[in-house]
């Protein structure tokens, strides 16, 4: 029987989570990942190197590694240094993939090279292969350019909301991740940072029009918490309202949607205490797209790794189950 096609379209934690729990089946998995990170180790790719972001690359070729490649490889490409001058917080992975992008004169080459050597089962498709930067306007009047000054605003930006979302310059779309679109026969969005995550892919020229026409269902993966900066106060339906204004009217089919958020109090706290909560679902029974929800949650509380810079999530979805989910759509 012919594999169906999936495509995730995100980055960073989120895509890796989603990808985790699909390898697992029969599909043809492909993921359109984000090009626009500018903090923690890919400033240092981006400023030193001169080469585009490679974390949420990685983290997407370690999350479809197959399980003939070498358990040492991956645990390498994850390796985050916490000593050494210039080099904490950084990852050998994306060191790996810089040094690979100078023999070989290209960075689309290095990625291709490496998914052979990890074995990587799907295709990793940045969404672009030009230098561009984020930037943000605000409902306020400000602008911030930039992803990492958007993903982590100042205390007093980030209680408004972003108005509009663009790419300096504009960016020339991927054909291969178009192609995989209009192929696809399920069409995955997020888990994962609103606007630095998801939206950031759907505002380069031919994303959204694909994502459009495309014969696939539309699934947006609902986030389990708000985030400061983006989505700081939102309810679900704010979270459809949004990916609508990029996509357009009744672009999303089906919405997958939390049930449960039996968090640990702690751990709510700390998220209290940086702006967020957890989303609130006010979907009801909509009549234009199928809400369905689920207890797809994790169990287990994530620990940020000392040497790195960035703030991470600490609740997370659970591959398996969000796994499940997906493929009961097909």
């Amino acid at each position: 029987m012919k594999k169906k096609n999936v495509v995730v379209i995100g980055g960073g934690t989120g895509a890796y989570t989603a990808l985790s729990g699909l390898k697992n089946y029969p599909l043809k998995l492909s993921v359109i990942i984000t090009m626009m990170d500018s903090g923690g180790s890919n400033r240092v790719i981006r400023d030193e190197f001169g080469l585009l972001p490679t974390s949420d690359i990685r983290q997407c070729m370690v999350a479809l590694a197959s399980e003939k490649s070498h358990e040492l490889l991956r645990q390498l490409f994850t390796y985050r240094y916490n000593a050494g001058t210039g080099i904490t917080g950084m990852t050998f992975g994306n060191l790996f993939m810089a040094a690979l992008t100078d023999i070989h004169g290209s960075q689309e080459v290095a990625i291709e090279k490496t998914c052979e050597m990890l074995d990587v089962q799907g295709e990793i498709l940045p969404v672009t292969y030009d230098n561009v930067q984020l930037i943000a306007r605000y409902e306020n009047g400000r602008q911030v350019l930039g992803e990492h000054y958007i993903d982590e605003p100042d205390p007093e930006l980030g209680k408004y909301k972003i108005i509009e979302l663009e790419l300096i310059p504009q960016a020339k779309v991927n054909p291969k991740a178009i192609k995989a679109l209009m192929q696809a026969d399920l069409i995955i969005l997020g888990p994962g940072d609103l606007y630095t995550s998801v939206i950031c892919n759907l505002i380069v020229k031919g994303i959204s029009d694909a994502i459009t026409k495309s014969k696939a269902k539309k699934v947006y993966v609902l986030n389990l918490m708000t985030k400061f900066g983006q989505t700081h106060g939102f309810s679900a339906s704010d979270h459809i309202e949004t990916l609508e204004k990029y996509l357009g009217k009744g672009a999303i089919d089906i919405c997958l949607v939390n049930r449960g958020n039996s968090y640990p109090k702690g751990i709510l706290e700390k998220y209290e205490e940086e702006g967020a909560i957890p989303v609130k679902d006010d979907l009801g029974n909509p009549t234009s797209f199928r809400v369905i929800r689920k207890s797809l949650d994790s169990d287990k509380v994530f620990e940020k790794v000392r040497s790195d810079n960035l703030k991470r999530s600490l609740i997370r979805h659970d591959p398996k189950k969000l796994a499940r989910t997906i493929i009961s759509l097909l």
